[in-house]
């Protein structure tokens, strides 16, 4: 797949390798929904029915006539109770109208579910591992299949398993209010041998726990494109105890082949050689996932109008990651004046200014010079543009009254 990759090297790594067997079975539960309107129903009961439910809808859980009326042909109800019930209980557990409204939108027969028996123990069982009320609320609201799930059979197992790769409860919540994909989907099956493979290539923990936790999904892919993914990455040069070499997989397994060979075409064309962009690819292979017009912008701005060697970027990828309006174009205007002024040296790293946090960067080169430069805070405030920043530049090193 990979444009710097030898034919040579195509070889299967894995022989060895086996695929870890779970120790329980993978048990899928079918949620069976039963329609109130039965065969025996009168079309007249069953229209009454069915209006019943469409002004409930719109009355009570504040649904567009539009959206009560797709919604009744997945659910209806001749009376209040039960939905009166399930909307009491979200309610009682911090759920705000507009994201009840969502959920009843999204997921209907939550409206016929049994309360105190099926959505309730979800809630309490979330809400022990840790999660806020209102974080748990977003979260359910975001996916509310997981209110679909069985307790036991699902999301039980599904934390316990969590809980063992990653091995604190801490972890398990910070994955699942990134993603809910190992709740929704049982991924022991496919992700169990995934992790045996990282292991047996000498993954560390950290490795491990970062795919886990940021990529559930790549984490849980087929087996078989897995372990050509780790197998590229491997070959590439990346160490498996660094987390840039669970990113590499996720490139990998997200990127394909037309796609990674454009992006390499755009990178010759700034005049990266294939040893460039492998280097910057060990360094921080996310950049390779950047659309070309992200790349296009921060590489003509640093390179055209800043004046960097496109090598230097090479060297440093991160700062293709970064906003170029709100981080690169103010922080370089600043710095560019700074060095029309010989108050820092040309060529500083991209490090030293782009990398840092808001606090430092004002500190070392706003509020350091603000006696000698008093506009460089309004010039780093405004975003002026380069050309803007080019005129400062020029009263200052021709007249010294900025």
């Amino acid at each position: 797949m990979f444009g710097f990759l030898s034919s040579s090297s195509r070889q299967l790594l894995f022989i060895a390798h086996r695929k870890t067997q779970l120790g329980f079975l993978q048990k899928n539960v079918c949620f069976m929904f039963k329609s109130f309107t039965s065969i025996g129903l009168s079309e007249s009961e069953q229209q009454k029915e069915r209006s019943f439910t469409v002004s409930y809808l719109i009355n009570s859980c504040w649904l567009s006539p539009k959206s009560a009326l797709l919604a009744s042909k997945r659910v209806q109800f001749e009376n209040p109770d039960r939905p009166d019930s399930v909307l009491n209980l979200f309610k009682e557990n911090g759920f705000e109208e507009t994201q009840i409204t969502k959920l009843v939108r999204v997921v209907p027969r939550l409206l016929i579910s049994d309360p105190k028996n099926t959505i309730l123990p979800k809630i309490e069982f979330f809400r022990s591992k840790g999660i806020s009320s209102s974080d748990l609320c977003r979260i359910i609201t975001s996916s509310p299949d997981l209110l679909l799930r069985s307790l036991k059979n699902h999301l039980i197992p599904g934390y316990d398993f969590l809980k063992s790769l990653l091995l604190e409860n801490d972890k398990v919540i910070k994955t699942f209010k990134r993603s809910q994909w190992s709740f929704l989907n049982n991924v022991t099956n496919t992700m169990v041998p995934n992790i045996a493979l990282l292991r047996e290539v000498g993954a560390s923990q950290s490795t491990i726990s970062f795919l886990v936790t940021y990529s559930p999904y790549v984490a849980s892919i087929k087996s078989s494109r897995f372990v050509k993914a780790v197998q590229e990455v491997k070959e590439m040069g990346l160490d498996p105890s660094k987390i840039a070499f669970a990113k590499a997989i996720v490139v990998v397994l997200t990127s394909n082949k037309p796609t990674w060979e454009y992006k390499l075409e755009i990178f010759r064309r700034w005049g990266w050689s294939k040893e460039d962009t492998l280097f910057a690819f060990k360094r921080n292979p996310n950049f390779m996932l950047l659309s070309e017009e992200k790349i296009m912008k921060v590489m003509n701005f640093l390179v055209n109008n800043f004046g960097r060697p496109s090598t230097d970027i090479a060297k440093n990828p991160v700062v293709l990651l970064l906003s170029l309006e709100k981080r690169i174009i103010p922080r370089c205007s600043v710095v560019q004046i700074l060095i029309a002024r010989d108050l820092v040296k040309n060529g500083l790293g991209f490090s030293a200014f782009l990398h840092i946090n808001e606090k430092s960067f004002l500190e070392k080169y706003v509020i350091k010079f603000q006696d000698v430069v008093p506009q460089l805070l309004s010039v780093y405030q405004n975003k002026m543009d380069i050309l803007d920043v080019e005129i400062q530049s020029e009263k200052v090193c021709g007249t010294g009254q900025l």
